[in-house]
């Protein structure tokens, strides 16, 4: 078992943790792409509850950081029954609209990098589905959470 702590690409991801199941498997015999998706969704609902930004908050405050780009490296297959990993960081954003998080997908039991993923999320008005400025309970909530210039740096 490796730990995954040193294998990560940045510093100090907010993590889940799962077990391949039966379901998770396709017909090539291996995680289908989509369970990667589902679980870089999980990680980052997770951190933004974490961050005390969760969808009853988004509801109260009618906006929310909604999908507008993502990305997917898929580099190793997974199987049924192997545990992993999943990291998420926000990386960047403006302070006023739109902000980036990263994944990454190890392999517990040998460290391997699975996936690494990236997301774009802008700030909508849920009412309307438009986009709006981040309001300042976001602002508060996951600016502590972005990774400096210089910890990106450090996990590079």
């Amino acid at each position: 078992m490796t730990d995954p702590g040193q294998l990560w690409d940045h510093p100090n991801p907010h993590i889940l943790r799962t077990r391949v199941t039966a379901r998770d498997i396709d017909g090539l015999n291996h995680t289908n792409n989509a369970v990667y998706v589902k679980w870089c969704e999980q990680v980052a609902w997770s951190h933004s509850v974490a961050l005390g930004l969760d969808l009853q908050r988004y509801r109260q405050l009618d906006r929310a950081m909604a999908i507008t780009h993502s990305e997917y490296h898929y580099l190793q297959a997974s199987r049924e029954g192997e545990e992993v990993t999943i990291g998420t960081w926000i990386m960047d954003w403006d302070r006023k609209l739109s902000m980036t998080r990263r994944f990454q997908v190890i392999r517990v039991d040998d460290g391997a990098t699975l996936l690494r993923a990236s997301m774009r999320f802008t700030c909508i008005e849920l009412s309307t589905g438009k986009p709006r400025r981040l309001p300042r309970e976001f602002i508060a909530g996951y600016g502590p959470a972005v990774l400096s210039e210089q910890s990106q740096m450090a996990g590079k």
